[in-house]
C-alpha cells in the first residue's frame, strides 16, 4: 500500500489532547516541552488542563495542533514508523505547516512561532463580527461559487475551504456568507449554516494576515521536505523551499483545495490515508472522496500501537 500522513487544521483542538502521548513517550513529551520554550510560555498547561474557549483562540489553537500533532508523529517514529514511510503528506490549512514540520522543511520552534504569529495575524486582519464563514452540504464546488459570488453584492464572499464532495465552506463579510446561506439552501443545499469561527479565513479579507505571514516566513529556515507536501492552493506536491515559502504566504487567502489534494494523492497511488494528531475530520472527508480508502486516526498512544500492531 502506499501512505498519506494527514494532519488536522483548527477545530479539532480538545483539553487534554497529546497528553497520554506525552506519559508513554518523551519524545512526544519533547515536541511540547519545545513549543513553550519557543513560545516563552506553557502552551502545555493550557492544552491539557485550561479552558477550551482560551485553547480555541485562534493565536493558540494553531500551535497546539500542530504540537500534537508532532507529537503522535514523534511517537510513531519512536516505534519505528518514520515520516518517510508515506509517499506524501498533506495537512489541512495551518495542519500544512505541521505537515512541513513532521517532513523536516520546518523546526517545531519555528513551526510554533509562525503558527502563534499566523494565528494572531489572522485574528487581528478583520475586527471581530464582520465576517463570517459557513458550511454548504450537498452542493458542489461550481454551485457553490455561482452562490458566492451571487451574494457578494460588492462584498467580499469567496469558496474558502473545498473540503469533499458534499461540502464547501464559505468566506468573507458576514451579509455577503448570509446572503450565501439563503442562496445555497435555494439552490438545493441539504445544509447551510454559519461556523463558529473567528474570523473569515481563506478569503480576500486575510490581505493584512499575508503581508504578515511574509515577513514571518521571510525569516526562518525551510529545509526540503524529506517527503513531497501536497499543498492546500495547489492540490499537487511540492518540495522547492522557496516555492513552499511563496504558497505559505499565498494560502492566508486563497482556497484550501483539500478534495483536489487527495483527489491527486490517490491519482498517484495513495490508497492508506492516516490522520496524525487530533480528531478525525479529515479521514471523514477522505472517505467520502475515495472510498477505496484505507483510513486510520492517530492521535493517542493506544492508536500509536494499534498502528504498530497492523503495519
Amino acid at each position: 500500500m502506499s501512505r498519506a500522513f494527514l494532519f488536522p487544521g483548527q477545530g479539532a483542538q480538545t483539553i487534554g489532547m497529546g497528553r497520554d502521548l506525552a506519559d508513554a513517550y518523551p519524545e512526544a513529551r519533547a515536541v511540547f516541552e519545545e513549543v513553550d520554550d519557543a513560545l516563552g510560555e506553557k502552551l502545555s498547561a493550557l492544552i491539557w488542563e485550561g479552558e477550551i474557549e482560551a485553547l480555541t483562540l485562534t493565536a493558540n489553537a494553531q500551535p497546539a495542533l500542530m504540537a500534537t500533532s508532532l507529537a503522535a508523529m514523534r511517537a510513531l517514529e519512536a516505534e519505528g514508523v518514520s515520516v518517510t514511510s508515506a509517499a506524501y503528506v498533506a495537512g489541512h490549512s495551518l495542519g500544512e505547516y505541521s505537515a512541513l514540520t513532521a517532513a523536516g522543511a520546518l523546526s517545531v520552534s519555528d513551526a510554533a512561532r509562525l503558527l502563534r504569529a499566523r494565528g494572531t495575524a489572522m485574528q487581528d486582519a478583520v475586527p471581530v463580527g464582520v465576517g463570517a464563514m459557513a458550511a454548504i452540504l450537498g452542493l458542489g464546488l461550481e454551485d457553490v461559487r455561482a452562490v458566492a459570488e451571487a451574494a457578494a453584492q460588492g462584498e467580499v464572499c469567496d469558496a474558502a475551504n473545498d473540503n469533499d464532495p458534499g461540502q464547501v465552506v464559505v468566506s468573507g463579510h458576514k451579509a455577503a456568507v448570509e446572503r450565501a446561506v439563503d442562496l445555497a439552501k435555494e439552490a438545493g443545499a441539504k445544509r447551510a449554516l454559519l461556523l463558529p469561527v473567528s474570523a473569515p479565513f481563506h478569503c480576500a479579507l486575510m490581505a493584512p494576515a499575508a503581508e504578515a505571514m511574509a515577513d514571518a516566513l521571510g525569516q526562518v529556515t525551510i529545509n526540503t521536505p524529506a517527503v513531497p507536501v501536497v499543498a492546500n492552493v495547489r492540490a499537487e506536491a511540492v518540495s522547492d523551499p522557496e516555492t513552499i515559502r511563496a504558497l505559505l504566504v499565498e494560502q492566508i487567502t486563497g482556497a484550501v483545495r483539500w478534495r483536489e489534494s487527495v483527489t491527486w494523492m490517490v491519482g498517484q497511488g495513495a490508497d492508506e490515508f492516516w490522520e496524525i494528531g487530533a480528531g478525525k475530520a479529515l479521514i471523514g472527508m477522505v472517505r467520502r472522496i475515495e472510498r477505496e480508502a484505507a483510513t486510520r486516526a492517530v492521535g493517542t498512544a493506544a492508536d500509536v500501537q494499534a498502528a504498530i500492531r497492523d503495519t
